[in-house]
């Protein structure tokens, strides 16, 4: 394992694998134990888990109650680890954006709409009725090709 400043690194199957953990450290409250990670780099193409607002350092959960900072925080999240991964939100070609009530759209997709201007990614939104963490409002994964 290789460690870059605050951030792991990983090389399985022959793929990158960027900020790992367990979920035993991150959802202390349930009886699970799943390794996984924050992104994948296989090749030039970059795959994002599902990110939401919370401080990928500290787990702390962010703008609680706040749709559109949540959003915000959301995008931090994806820039900041497309960016370890070698990437740029330019480079996004597919985004899944998921809402625990649709009344969240405009606040969440002006936000996106302000931070992917001219990057013309196809998208799909869902309503789903609840995320990992009740607190959670939204969640967007990506998957980004690097040129």
């Amino acid at each position: 394992m290789t460690t870059t400043s605050s951030t792991e690194t990983l090389v399985v199957g022959g793929h990158r694998r960027i900020r790992p953990f367990n979920t035993a450290n991150t959802y202390p409250e349930q009886n699970l134990s799943n390794d996984l990670c924050q992104a994948v780099v296989a090749g030039n193409t970059v795959y994002l888990r599902g990110q939401v607002a919370q401080d990928l350092d500290t787990r702390e959960c962010v703008a609680v109650g706040d749709p559109a900072g949540q959003a915000h925080k959301t995008m931090d999240n994806i820039e900041m680890l497309l960016a370890e991964a070698g990437a740029a939100l330019e480079h996004i070609v597919s985004c899944h954006v998921y809402l625990t009530d649709v009344r969240y759209r405009e606040d969440v997709y002006r936000v996106l709409g302000e931070r992917l201007k001219g990057v013309f990614y196809a998208s799909t939104g869902l309503v789903v009725d609840s995320l990992a963490r009740p607190e959670w409002v939204v969640e967007v994964t990506v998957t980004a090709v690097i040129p």
